[in-house]
């Protein structure tokens, strides 16, 4: 998210306002039903995506150009083609717009086990990054450590600073370059702690 970004959230704006009647939603993967007669870039089953935000993807069925669609190969998971377009873009920009990271730095982030949280792991681990992933307490605890890697650390709302501290700083890799918050609180101000 750019700075801009954050300053539309908290003003509660947002860049793109449809005009109303508008349909919402900006992730989503859809197949081709038909195509005109001059469309030579999509076929009937291609799987596609929106090209930019707001054409609006919670609906069954709708009529685009197509050059508002990107075509996806089928052999991706249908979960992970419906949010391609938003979260592993979003992932990607945070870790780059912020911080000149290379091989060997690292990176901690809340919300890691999100899906922005998970393409930020597979990102970073594609680049030689590493990650401190922080999430909540939970029953399945060890079953989402597992899944979104070896630095993954938990904290309790009331967890006090020392032993979050403590608990990250068990791991084998440098101080983090970047902290990405996706929750706020006392779990952001302990993430800012811990930068280099």
């Amino acid at each position: 998210m750019t700075l801009s970004g954050q300053m539309q959230a908290i003003d509660s704006t947002y860049a793109i306002l449809p005009e109303l009647p508008a349909v919402g939603g900006n992730e989503g993967v859809g197949q081709v039903m038909e195509v005109g007669d001059k469309v030579k870039t999509l076929k009937v089953g291609d799987w596609v995506i929106p090209r930019d935000a707001g054409i609006g993807t919670w609906r069954t069925a709708t009529v685009l150009k197509a050059d508002d669609l990107v075509t996806l190969p089928k052999d991706i998971p249908v979960l992970s083609a419906a949010t391609l377009g938003v979260n592993p873009c979003t992932a990607f920009r945070m870790l780059t717009d912020f911080e000149e990271l290379k091989p060997g730095d690292t990176v901690i982030q809340n919300a890691a086990n999100s899906r922005v949280g998970q393409a930020v792991i597979q990102i970073a681990a594609a680049k030689g990054i590493q990650t401190i992933n922080v999430v909540r307490d939970r029953p399945d605890l060890q079953q989402l450590s597992d899944s979104t890697g070896s630095h993954t650390r938990h904290h309790r709302d009331d967890q006090k600073r020392r032993s979050f501290s403590r608990s990250v700083s068990l791991f084998s890799c440098p101080r983090p370059k970047l902290a990405l918050n996706g929750v706020g609180g006392k779990s952001a101000t302990e993430m800012l702690r811990l930068l280099q």
